[in-house]
C-alpha cells in the first residue's frame, strides 16, 4: 500500500531539479514538460505538508500556553485533519491521468421518471462535493427528462486529482425511496449510471477518424446561455464503432460546442483504452475485474430506513441526506484504499 512519505518526496524533488538543471534539458520538449509537471506536483505536495505541519505545531504551542482554549483549538484542527487525509490520499493515485481534470457524465437508467430525477439528484450531489473539494466545475450539457429530472448531464471538474477521485464513482448507483411521482406513494427502485474520463489536453494524441463520427445538431435546452431554443447550436457526436455519444450545448456557437464535444470524445476513448488495459492485466493475473461500466457500485436507501452502502468496500453511512448533500469523501477514500491494497470488489 502506498503512504505519504515526505522524505521520499523531498528526494524525488531534488532528483527532478537536477534533471531540469542539465544542459540540453529542453531539447526533448515533451520529456522536459513531463519532468516539469511532475516537479510542480511534487513541490506542491511538499508545500502543503509543510504548511499543515506548521499550523499543527502552532496549535500545539497555543494549547501549551492556554489550556482553556482546548475546545477552540480542537475545532481549528478539524480542517487540518481533513486536508492531511487528502494529502495522504494523493499517494493512492497511480494512474496515468489521475492527477488531472475529469469529465463526468450521468445518465438516467431503469426507473422512468424516478431514474431521471435520480440523475438530477446525483448531479447536485457531485457538484456540491466538487465545490467542497475546491474543484472548478462547468456544466457542458443537461438534457431534461420528459416529466422531471434529467436524461443525462455532463460536467467537467478541474483541480488536482479530479480524475483520480471521480473515477472512484464510475458505475451504477441505485436509489430506493418512496416515489414522489407515484400517486400511491409506493416504494420504487431506480438506477443511474456515472461515467468518468480524464479531460485530456489538446497535446495528448488520441486517434480519431472523422469517418467514424456521426455529428448531429439540435437546439439547446436547459443551461445553454443566450442561444437557448433560438439556434441549432448544440452538438451531439456519435462514435459509430463504439457507440459512444457526447453532447455539448453550453457554448454560444455550434463550432465551439463541436470542438468541446470532440475533446470529450477523445477523453472517453482514452478512458476506454485504460480500462481495456486494466482488464487485460487483471485477466493475466487471474482476477475478476469490474470496469465500472454496468456494475452496481452503491445503494442509497431512503425508505424504510436510511443507509448508503458501497458494495465494493462495504463502507456505509447512516446519514443518507448528508451523502446526497456531498459528503462523499469517506466512500471515495475507502474505495481508493481498497483498490490500492487489492481488496476492492
Amino acid at each position: 500500500m502506498s503512504t505519504f512519505d515526505p522524505d521520499a518526496l523531498t528526494k524525488r524533488a531534488a532528483e527532478l531539479e537536477a534533471e531540469m538543471g542539465e544542459p540540453g534539458f529542453w531539447d526533448d520538449q515533451q520529456g522536459a514538460a513531463e519532468i516539469s509537471t511532475e516537479h510542480s506536483r511534487v513541490a506542491k505536495r511538499l508545500e502543503r505538508y509543510e504548511r499543515l505541519m506548521r499550523e499543527y505545531d502552532d496549535a500545539k504551542e497555543l494549547l501549551a500556553m492556554d489550556g482553556d482554549m482546548a475546545a477552540e483549538i480542537q475545532s481549528s484542527l478539524e480542517p487540518l485533519q481533513r486536508e492531511l487525509e487528502r494529502l495522504q490520499e494523493d499517494a493512492l493515485f497511480s494512474g496515468e491521468y489521475d492527477d488531472g481534470d475529469a469529465v463526468v457524465t450521468i445518465q438516467g437508467g431503469t426507473g422512468g421518471t424516478d431514474a431521471q430525477d435520480w440523475a438530477e439528484i446525483l448531479l447536485r450531489m457531485y457538484l456540491r462535493w466538487a465545490e467542497q473539494r475546491g474543484f472548478r466545475t462547468e456544466l457542458l450539457e443537461a438534457s431534461p427528462g420528459e416529466e422531471a429530472g434529467l436524461k443525462s448531464a455532463t460536467f467537467t471538474a478541474a483541480g488536482e486529482n479530479a480524475y483520480g477521485v471521480f473515477k472512484a464513482e464510475r458505475g451504477v448507483h441505485r436509489l430506493v425511496r418512496l416515489s414522489p411521482f407515484d400517486s400511491a406513494h409506493r416504494r420504487h427502485t431506480s438506477f443511474a449510471q456515472v461515467f468518468a474520463a480524464p479531460l485530456l489536453s489538446d497535446d495528448v494524441d488520441v486517434e480519431l477518424n472523422e469517418d467514424d463520427l456521426r455529428i448531429d445538431t439540435y437546439r439547446a435546452s436547459g443551461a445553454g446561455g443566450q442561444h437557448v431554443n433560438k439556434t441549432d447550436s448544440a452538438v451531439r457526436i456519435t462514435h459509430v464503432p463504439t457507440g459512444m455519444v457526447v453532447q455539448c450545448q453550453n457554448e454560444r456557437s455550434q463550432s465551439s460546442n463541436k470542438q468541446t464535444a470532440l475533446r470529450l470524445l477523445r477523453s472517453m476513448l482514452a478512458e476506454r483504452a485504460i480500462e481495456e488495459r486494466e482488464a487485460e492485466l487483471a485477466k493475466e493475473r487471474g482476477e475478476v475485474q469490474d470496469t465500472g461500466f454496468g456494475s452496481q457500485i452503491r445503494s442509497y436507501v431512503l425508505h424504510p430506513y436510511q443507509m448508503v452502502k458501497d458494495h465494493r468496500t462495504d463502507h456505509e453511512a447512516g446519514n443518507a441526506q448528508g451523502v446526497l448533500d456531498g459528503d462523499l469523501d469517506g466512500f471515495v477514500h475507502a474505495y481508493l484504499l481498497a483498490k490500492a491494497t487489492g481488496k476492492a470488489r
